[in-house]
């Protein structure tokens, strides 16, 4: 009896200690995110030209405030990296949060908010930046902060990585710190950007964990001919020969295979669908019934049509300058995204053969982003991930999901590091507003951005904080 009151008297201890330290007032901590999150957003870091120093002062100065330390690292003055690291003992390889700074362009007339104000209004933060990517450095700020308050004992270093140049410039960003300064944020698993979940009536039904992406690899059509006057018809005329080509890419259906993360995405998703729904997704890949599957996809959920496949689309089309001239040369931009696992230069090929044009060159465009494999779903982080899911959301299912998009995570999987995306709640309707990243009217909903913050927090005390 004496050695079960004194177990029992070990355990409460342990118990109460553990609620003490991770005891976090989420109203203070919330309220105190979306501040942070405000001032990032009116901090106009757009790229170009990014600018980005500005926000990593503030980072560096909020950080500096909690007495955590910090580094600046550049290849250019104005467009920094910020890099702080909270130490654990040891035992564990560190965990990095990366979240970049930069934004995308505005056109700010066509906003009912001013885009740098980051305006609270109805439970919304507007702003460029609230969804991409200005919520992931809030909330990789905010752990940095709650870990050094609370002093957690930690078995990893939690690494924070404040970015600069996703949008397009990752050479002063992800590149320059990958290539010039690894020693500083080698980890073994990364957080980041890329993920998202839903919010239906019934309560949050899907928790989307980013676990590949597909690889920008876009080309330039360049279609020659002879110039002439307009009156005269000529059978290489630039403009007929380009449109040609790209119809007939536009309407190439290329190769349909899985991966590890979409088997696993439509093997989890048929367990919480329609019956309908449900055999759709159980027979992706049967001989028999996928290219009915295909077509409905294409035409009701283009997403699923896109992940099952290297996507060819058209963007951009240039040709002539006067209307009664021929002109010898018309361009267009292909978009292309291509699977992980998919051989450039043989797809190329065989882009030529469908379009079967051959004064059409087909131009790459320059690679900025490496292929690197998914992140498996069988490891602590993914676990950890689900706990953390499970515990706030537990009418949700988690989905391992291949992006469409692309991110910096490609640069860090391509160093053997598996990455995660994560990213804030939102509604059906809401994902389908226009409101989202890179749209007019970007916004979070406070509720989410907190939430979020709250993830974050979970899945690094699961994972890194010492028993």
């Amino acid at each position: 009896m004496r050695l079960l009151l004194v177990t029992l008297t070990v355990l409460f201890s342990v118990s109460v200690n553990a609620q003490d330290r991770y005891l976090i007032d989420w109203d203070a901590a919330g309220e105190e995110s979306l501040q942070h999150l405000v001032e990032l957003i009116t901090i106009n870091t757009t790229n170009p030209p990014g600018n980005e120093t500005r926000a990593a002062n503030y980072l560096q100065a909020v950080l500096a405030a909690e007495g955590i330390d910090s580094q600046l690292y550049s290849l250019d003055s104005d467009r920094a990296n910020l890099v702080a690291r909270i130490k654990g003992n040891g035992s564990k390889r560190p965990i990095l949060i990366m979240g970049h700074t930069d934004v995308v362009g505005v056109q700010a007339d066509r906003w009912t908010e001013d885009p740098f104000s980051g305006r609270r209004k109805d439970g919304w933060v507007y702003g460029r930046g609230s969804l991409d990517d200005k919520d992931n450095v809030t909330a990789g700020l905010m752990s940095m902060i709650l870990l050094k308050r609370h002093g957690i004992e930690l078995d990893r270093d939690i690494i924070f990585l404040a970015e600069s140049g996703e949008e397009g410039t990752p050479e002063v960003g992800i590149n320059f710190m990958v290539e010039k300064h690894w020693d500083v944020i080698a980890a073994e698993y990364c957080l980041a950007e890329g993920g998202s979940g839903i919010l239906e009536d019934r309560g949050v039904s899907v928790v989307g964990v980013q676990t590949t992406e597909k690889m920008p690899r876009r080309v330039t059509l360049v279609a020659r001919g002879t110039a002439g006057h307009g009156s005269v018809p000529r059978v290489d005329n630039a403009v007929a020969t380009l449109a040609r080509a790209v119809a007939k890419a536009d309407a190439w259906q290329t190769e349909m295979r899985l991966n590890e993360t979409t088997k696993a995405y439509f093997e989890r998703l048929a367990t919480v669908s329609s019956p309908e729904d449900a055999f759709r997704y159980e027979n992706v890949a049967n001989p028999e019934e996928t290219q009915a599957i295909q077509e409905y996809f294409k035409e009701n959920f283009p997403y699923h049509y896109s992940v099952l496949r290297t996507s060819v689309v058209p963007t951009i089309m240039n040709a002539g300058f006067r209307k009664n001239v021929i002109p010898s040369e018309a361009t267009a931009m292909l978009d292309i995204r291509m699977l992980p696992d998919e051989d450039v230069d043989a797809f190329y090929a065989q882009l030529a053969d469908v379009m079967d044009e051959p004064n059409v060159e087909i131009v790459p465009e320059r690679i900025y982003r490496p292929a690197a494999p998914p992140s498996g779903i069988d490891n602590a982080m993914f676990a950890s991930l689900e706990r953390a899911a499970n515990s706030m959301y537990p009418t949700a299912i988690v989905l391992p999901t291949m992006s469409t998009g692309a991110t910096d995570m490609s640069q860090v999987r391509a160093k053997g590091v598996p990455a995660y995306g994560i990213g804030p709640i939102r509604s059906i309707a809401e994902l389908n507003s226009g409101n989202g990243a890179h749209g007019d009217n970007e916004r979070v909903s406070e509720e989410a951005l907190v939430d979020f913050v709250k993830f974050m927090w979970t899945v690094i005390i699961d994972i890194a904080a010492s028993d």
